[in-house]
């Protein structure tokens, strides 16, 4: 309109950053790290820094010994991961979730928020997971910092501040459900192979882990391609939410890269 000035892009930004915090469900508004995206945007920014700085700092160092610690590590979070496995199936099942159009339920009823809660708490493990790293870089295993596993914590963690912030249950459901059962697996693999080669041996497996991953990936890739071609009942907060996770499919070669490796290696 004439005579009324244009707006600065701070103006845009802070209207976009003011309608991000207004338009959100209100029922997670008060949980921990999802009413703004400042809180996870800075754990970002120093995992950023971390992978930077650390493998520099641990350079002339000696790795350093986190048996102990892994251990306690990986099986906690295969507890986490089951139990956040069971909330999602048994919230799911207790709503009579469908599995190819489920509109997310943002009323106060018990079951709603028994969704919206487990969903807190897969995007939670997320930004524990970003420890992971942490360990890489104090054990030295600087080959395992790849690309793959950088950007997967780093979308999850945004992705999922976003699920919870704004759809907190519905379809996003069926990511969490696949993701904790393959959490399961394989942080029980990395808790028996931090035992020490007593069962390290036992491992033969390790080769169908890469392939549930992929399939996982596979699933996961056709439901939302499903969802975002064939079904109109979804609301446009949930078709957003499934454009910005269909990143994972770019994983899919990577982990195809990784699985011949391993053949390779047996």
């Amino acid at each position: 309109m004439k005579g009324v000035p244009a707006l600065t892009i701070w103006q845009k930004l802070k209207l976009f950053y003011e309608g991000v915090l207004r338009n959100g469900d209100k029922r997670t508004d008060s949980w921990l790290l999802v009413y703004s995206p400042v809180p996870i945007s800075f754990i970002f920014l120093w995992y950023l820094v971390i992978i930077w700085v650390g493998p520099k700092l641990m350079e002339k160092r000696q790795p350093v010994n986190l048996k102990p610690v892994l251990i306690v590590y990986n099986f906690a979070m295969v507890c986490l991961s089951a139990y956040m496995f069971y909330e999602f199936t048994a919230s799911a099942w207790l709503a009579r979730y469908s599995l190819l159009c489920q509109p997310v339920d943002y009323s106060d009823s018990p079951l709603a928020t028994r969704m919206a809660s487990v969903c807190w708490w897969f995007y939670f493990s997320k930004v524990i997971e970003l420890s992971d790293t942490i360990f890489f870089i104090l054990r030295k295993k600087n080959s395992q910092l790849t690309f793959l596993h950088i950007y997967h914590h780093a979308t999850m963690i945004f992705n999922w501040w976003a699920g919870v912030k704004f759809v907190a249950g519905g379809q996003s459901f069926l990511i969490g459900l696949i993701n904790s059962l393959v959490h399961v697996v394989m942080y029980l693999y990395y808790g028996l192979a931090a035992l020490g080669p007593s069962v390290s041996k036992y491992l033969w497996w390790k080769r169908y882990l890469t392939s549930l991953q992929l399939v996982s990936i596979c699933l996961f890739f056709s439901f939302k391609t499903f969802s975002l071609l064939t079904i109109p009942l979804l609301s446009s907060k949930v078709r957003h939410f499934n454009i910005l996770t269909w990143h994972k499919v770019f994983q899919i070669p990577s982990l195809g890269n990784f699985y011949v490796s391993v053949l390779l290696y047996l």
